[in-house]
């Protein structure tokens, strides 16, 4: 695997490191209107990600299907969906704000399962990052090396406010500051494992990159809409979370436009 790639899956990674480091600077936990308008941030990054660095390029790659080119992408899509509704009924999870565990009955503490929900949202991440790192390596997948790029910045843009979110909430619930940045960071340290596991998996199976691309965009938007989405529209002032949202979205497709 060249450096270019190796480099592109760190980048996500490094943004989650950089992100939990807050905890180290920042004397008090976030703001409940801070954290809906970094979450709003984050959707709509993922967002433009599924659509134009994903969905897209599926598309374009099953252009000779002519009319049924969409529907590799829809099968993708939904399958990426089911797939990330499988991990949310079977490993517990604490979503921000909730009172409730999702999944199995667990006598996991609490800090623990708000680590996995986050870890949980992580993997399609991971997944996106290394499938198109895999087509940029096939040269079948109409990926440009810009176009990858875009996508490992983009989620490691989104990726430092979730940092933060996991990390300084952890130290207000009483996890010291050096476990809160630790487990902040092992929340992201399933995106570079994820994709490497992609690429080595998409490599064998050139053919597919189609569905692959499209599965990633899926688990994506499962996670946007099941968790972000609701995050950050609780309590008062949700229309910051749909400016963020906006603005995240805007930056993500600006950076696939012009860095692809």
């Amino acid at each position: 695997m060249g450096s270019d790639a190796c480099m592109g899956l760190l980048i996500p990674f490094m943004g989650t490191t950089a992100g939990s480091a807050c905890v180290f600077f920042m004397k008090r936990e976030l703001g409940a209107k801070v954290q809906r308008a970094l979450t709003g941030f984050a959707s709509g990054v993922m967002v433009a990600a599924s659509i134009w660095s994903l969905i897209i390029p599926a598309m374009e790659q099953s252009e000779p299907m002519g009319k049924l080119s969409f529907l590799p992408a829809a099968v993708g899509f939904w399958c990426g969906i089911l797939f990330l509704l499988l991990l949310d009924s079977v490993i517990p999870h604490l979503h921000m704000y909730a009172e409730k565990a999702e999944g199995p009955k667990s006598k996991l503490k609490r800090t623990t399962m708000m680590v996995l929900a986050v870890t949980l949202h992580n993997i399609p991440e991971g997944m996106a990052v290394g499938v198109v790192y895999a087509g940029l390596r096939s040269g079948s997948a109409m990926i440009t090396a810009g176009g990858a790029l875009a996508l490992a910045l983009g989620i490691a843009i989104q990726n430092f406010p979730e940092g933060a979110i996991i990390s300084m909430p952890l130290h207000a619930e009483g996890v010291s500051k050096a476990k809160a940045f630790f487990y902040g960071t092992l929340s992201g340290a399933v995106e570079p494992v994820g994709a490497l596991l992609t690429i080595i998996a998409a490599g064998l199976v050139v053919p597919a990159m189609p569905y692959l691309l499209s599965f990633a965009a899926g688990a994506m938007m499962y996670v946007v809409v099941e968790e972000l989405i609701p995050e950050m529209s609780t309590g008062e002032h949700s229309n910051v979370g749909v400016i963020m949202f906006s603005l995240g979205f805007t930056l993500m497709m600006a950076l696939d436009v012009a860095l692809g």
